[in-house]
């Protein structure tokens, strides 16, 4: 019998590209083989940042990231992560995980740089976050009938309290309210009713007939103000942090929520979010090592039917 015809080096380039070009799709079918829990494609994204702070569970960038309860409060906008009450929209500084902490900023508030007329600050009552005694609320340009005033309730501190407005005073931004710099500190207030409060509170500057308001959670060097610390310290609940958040985020994948139940999903960076882990998608956040093995063990498969094509 006579040999079959040799296969031209021309077929044989067409053959092996055209492999080349399939191992991506074998690759997406072996890992979606391999995933653990009920894989639903998504087309929300959750990002493990947002501008330059990193965002990790409880919170999130998006509806259906982080924790449900967490979502309506704090979400990124435009680069800028925010936090949400009743009383306005306010940037989020920074976040200690470690100490479960946030810093958020008022645009509104005054500082030792720039004084104004402030809205109204409160917290929602049912909300996860509360005040930490790290906070210094000064009320500023407050007229001599303000409630805060009132000798019977004894809501102004005027010991150590007298430093910080006199400090406060002390700035140039402070014309910004219509007052001369070093004016007299009878219309400052470091407001005392508010410590250890925690959720539920309003500071209502109408009611307490004063101009502004500036809140001071740590003191570089307490004799200048322009290296104090402004901004509302609030203290966040970790306890929803769960056994099946942490699975999720070792394979890479965020913690988030989905349906009208708000169930837990974990979501993967390929698009899609499962009810356990990212193991076994072959683009997590992390690089997880199984895909990797299965794109490895695919190329050396064709390979071989290659070579055995050729011969």
């Amino acid at each position: 019998m006579q040999n079959p015809l040799p296969m031209s080096p021309l077929v044989d380039t067409f053959l092996f590209i055209n492999i080349i070009l399939l191992l991506p799709q074998f690759h997406k079918v072996s890992a979606a083989g391999h995933v653990t829990g009920r894989a639903i494609p998504t087309y929300g994204t959750c990002n493990d940042t947002c501008g330059t702070i990193p965002v990790k569970f409880p919170f999130g960038t998006g509806f259906g990231c982080g924790h449900p309860y967490f979502a309506r409060y704090v979400k990124c906008s435009a680069g800028a992560l925010q936090f949400s009450t009743g009383a306005g929209i306010y940037t989020v500084s920074s976040i200690d995980y470690p100490t479960s902490t946030i810093v958020v900023a008022d645009p509104l508030m005054s500082t030792c740089s720039s004084m104004q007329n402030s809205g109204s600050f409160s917290l929602d009552r049912v909300s996860p976050f509360t005040l930490t005694g790290a906070n210094i609320f000064v009320l500023l340009g407050c007229s001599n009938t303000s409630p805060v005033f009132d000798p019977s309730e004894d809501l102004c501190d005027t010991g150590s309290g007298s430093r910080v407005c006199s400090g406060l005073y002390s700035c140039k931004g402070v014309i910004g309210i219509g007052l001369p710099q070093n004016a007299p500190t009878s219309t400052c207030c470091v407001y005392d009713s508010l410590m250890g409060v925690g959720s539920g509170y309003s500071l209502d500057l109408p009611k307490l007939q004063c101009s502004s308001y500036t809140s001071i959670y740590e003191f570089g060097d307490e004799g200048d103000p322009m290296k104090w610390k402004f901004g509302i310290s609030l203290q966040y609940n970790d306890s929803y942090y769960t056994p099946a958040c942490k699975d999720c985020e070792t394979s890479g994948g965020l913690c988030g929520f989905a349906g009208l139940d708000q169930s837990f999903s974990c979501i993967c960076r390929d698009g899609v979010n499962t009810t356990t882990n990212c193991f076994g998608h072959g683009y997590t956040w992390s690089g997880a090592w199984e895909p990797k093995i299965q794109t490895k063990t695919i190329i050396g498969v064709f390979l071989v039917l290659w070579i055995l094509v050729l011969v």
